[in-house]
């Protein structure tokens, strides 16, 4: 037991020892616990109420009482834009959770008892992926109603075929192994061998994958609540405050500028974190 932690622990140091060695991945970690720590204690760091109203400010321009200014409202934006990273980043790692946790499973059976079973799961997702995403995202959300919970419930639903897709790959690379066999010779349950012995030496594309995905899920929790389908007023989410912004963004650009970097930033971060985890995840990679 210790020789298999010990060797758990150096595979582990091995991946982090790779990962360090990304500068762009190191300070994208660096960027996501910032974000991360702001949307947890957005109560505290906030300077004021995110619907605090004061018509007298409307449009003000940044003081040192409102460091980015208020909106047409007379809301200061940085404390909306503080409380609105708690609201993007549940919506983007809970609708990440659902589809990891679906497609997981489903690539799990799919790709590990293979022959009919695999056939009815892959066909049905061809099904579901023949559906564009955006469109089947904005179709449940408009079915269960506008609301950040259903805007969770719609992009995690949508995104299931590509984490099961991923897992079902490399599943059918590590299910043969003789390691595998050995676990079957010694009467080993299927469900002991999946969670054992298969999920932990075929996760690694998978985890890359949900990393990547969390950004893009971001951004289309902020496109639903663009359309008015996502978080809904007063509630700040970055595509809410894009979606407040668009009608005067002629003469007042600056208050679509904010939220935009803030999504930007935050999916640039997803993606260059999960460049980096690729790289250190891939056993080819022996530097």
């Amino acid at each position: 037991m210790n020789e298999a932690y010990r060797k758990k622990r150096s595979k582990f140091g091995e991946v982090v020892r790779r990962l360090k060695k990304n500068k762009a991945a190191v300070f994208s970690v660096f960027v996501l616990i910032i974000i991360v720590l702001v949307g947890i204690f957005a109560d505290y760091l906030a300077p004021y109420p995110y619907d605090q109203q004061n018509y007298s400010l409307s449009f003000a321009k940044p003081s040192p009482e409102h460091w980015l200014g208020c909106d047409q409202l007379g809301r200061d934006i940085l404390s909306r834009l503080i409380y609105a990273t708690r609201q993007s980043l549940q919506l983007g790692i809970l609708a990440t959770a659902i589809a990891g946790i679906l497609g997981i499973t489903l690539g799990c059976i799919a790709g590990y008892y293979g022959g009919w079973v695999d056939m009815v799961i892959m066909r049905f997702l061809d099904i579901y992926q023949s559906i564009p995403m955006f469109l089947l995202c904005v179709t449940l959300a408009a079915v269960m109603g506008p609301s950040l919970r259903n805007a969770v419930l719609a992009i995690g639903i949508s995104t299931v075929p590509l984490p099961a897709r991923l897992m079902r790959a490399s599943i059918l690379t590590v299910r043969n192994q003789e390691f595998i066999e050995a676990a079957r010779m010694c009467n080993a349950s299927n469900r002991r061998i999946i969670l054992k012995h298969i999920i932990p030496n075929a996760i690694a594309p998978v985890i890359v994958s949900i990393t990547m995905t969390v950004g893009m899920n971001i951004l289309a929790g902020a496109s639903l609540s663009y359309i008015g389908l996502g978080a809904q007023p007063p509630i700040p989410e970055w595509g809410t405050m894009v979606a407040d912004a668009r009608n005067i963004m002629r003469d007042h650009a600056i208050l679509a500028l904010y939220p935009g970097l803030c999504i930007m930033i935050t999916v640039l971060a997803c993606n260059l974190l999960g460049d980096g985890l690729r790289d250190a995840l891939d056993p080819r990679l022996k530097n």
